[in-house]
């Protein structure tokens, strides 16, 4: 029987406080159920980066043309990139570039917890094939195909409750616009007020000046 080897390398300092604090907020971020999910990705970036310091020291071009070409398909690097950007790699580039993520980030799954669930139930497809494995790396050509399985039972009820949070926001944004018009109204409204105080504030001028001058006038005919 085939003995099957550890796909990740152990921490030395397992019981690390900052490394355990660490391993939570991505366990949080990316959905994670297990710290080994966390140790394969760490291991993954390690090889990679271990095969970029030897292609940097030995110079062999082919070699490191296929390594780059092999990063840009994955959509680790850009088509830009030298072997100092694979050096620069960190365990979050590869944890987003899992199925579980780019679910979420599609806008399949309102959450990375429900993307793996759906992966896990079988509601996911890619390329037109199930896929039940939520660590799956995606190349990016393969990123467009990733969809709701034919024979998926949630899919319309999904489709349906995600349309739901963009029409609620398309409406709080225009909640806004009536508020701003009626205070356009509120501020339009108050000049008339002040220019009828000052009309009336002239119009009492005028009637006490024409009292004055009634009485000068009763005056001067005594």
């Amino acid at each position: 029987m085939r003995k099957i080897r550890r796909s990740f390398d152990k921490p030395l300092r397992p019981w690390d406080k900052d490394t355990i604090d660490k391993n939570k907020t991505i366990k949080k971020e990316f959905g994670l159920r297990r710290k080994k999910e966390i140790l394969r990705a760490e291991t993954i970036i390690r090889n990679y980066r271990r095969l970029a310091r030897g292609l940097a020291a030995n110079k062999d071009e082919n070699k490191e043309l296929i390594l780059l070409t092999k990063l840009r398909k994955i959509g680790l690097i850009d088509s830009t990139a030298s072997l100092d950007d694979v050096l620069v790699l960190t365990t979050g580039d590869i944890l987003n570039r899992r199925l579980q993520t780019i679910i979420q980030k599609k806008g399949l799954a309102r959450t990375v917890k429900q993307a793996r669930q759906f992966i896990v139930h079988g509601h996911i497809s890619v390329d037109g094939r199930k896929s039940k494995w939520p660590s799956m790396l995606i190349p990016i050509d393969k990123e467009a195909s990733i969809t709701f399985s034919e024979r998926s039972k949630v899919k319309e009820n999904v489709l349906k409750k995600l349309e739901e949070p963009i029409k609620e926001k398309a409406k709080s944004k225009e909640e806004p616009k009536v508020e701003e018009k009626k205070v356009e109204e509120t501020t339009t409204e108050e000049p008339k007020v002040e220019e009828v105080i000052v009309e009336e504030s002239k119009v009492e001028e005028v009637v006490k000046e024409v009292e004055i001058e009634e009485v000068v006038e009763d005056d001067g005919k005594k």
